[in-house]
């Protein structure tokens, strides 16, 4: 079975991240406001990306991973923007290793 991972505009311009083994039927959920809560209130909802996974657990991670990112590394990924996601990862690794006494 294929699992999609798939990232929504809503209307309030923020950015929802899912899966589902089902693309077309969940994207009609969302627009008729079922199954989630978070879509439900912020309608209408503009399919940004989507990316087949083969197995649960690869969408799993890879939703987790991008729930995880900075708006502006979704962004570039819908955008296929990869040079400024790289650059954007770099950013947040640097911000991650660095120390306390640094920022002073």
């Amino acid at each position: 079975m294929e699992y999609y991972v798939y990232m929504l505009r809503c209307s309030d311009q923020s950015i929802y991240t899912g899966k589902t083994l089902d693309i077309e039927r969940r994207l009609v959920e969302h627009h008729l406001g079922i199954g989630s809560d978070y879509t439900s209130r912020r309608r209408p909802v503009k399919l940004l990306w989507c990316e087949c996974f083969p197995s649960e657990h690869q969408a799993f991670l890879v939703e987790r991973q991008l729930k995880g990112w900075t708006r502006a590394k979704k962004e570039a990924l819908v955008k296929g923007d990869f040079k400024l996601l790289h650059e954007l990862a770099r950013c947040t690794k640097q911000k991650l290793h660095q120390r306390p006494e640094d920022d002073k």
